[in-house]
């Protein structure tokens, strides 16, 4: 799978995450976002329904393809499927080092920054939908 195959070369090769870190149950159930730049496969995420809530991850965007609205526009389309679906609230847990890209969708960071086992620090993000 294309998504896959996004994930594996952001989080595996370039941020030297484990790989049995990376791949888990709910990838069988969830629903994949694939974005494409000039026919290959740039950005991928993922939404899961949890606890009421639109929970937004592996969101991953190819090196190439950073800072070029890519991202921006992946995201903006997993938001609208989760409003469209009738999710009141999005949450997603960010590296800190791109909390900003997020904040600048509506989400705001809370609680403090934790290693989610991968040894990058993330802070929880929330997003109203409504």
């Amino acid at each position: 799978m294309a998504c896959f195959a996004v994930r594996r070369a952001v989080f595996i090769e370039e941020q030297g995450i484990p790989e049995a870190e990376e791949w888990d149950a709910a990838d069988a159930t969830c629903t994949h976002y694939l974005a494409a730049g000039d026919g290959c496969p740039m950005g991928t995420a993922r939404l899961i329904a949890r606890d009421g809530e639109a929970k937004i991850g592996r969101v991953a965007v190819m090196a190439d393809a950073r800072g070029t609205g890519l991202g921006r526009a992946l995201m903006l389309h997993v938001l609208e499927d989760a409003r469209a679906a009738g999710f009141g609230t999005a949450v997603l847990e960010s590296q800190v080092s791109v909390i900003g890209f997020y904040e600048r969708l509506g989400f705001v960071a809370e609680g403090p920054e934790y290693d989610d086992g991968s040894g990058i620090l993330h802070r929880l993000m929330r997003c109203p939908l409504a």
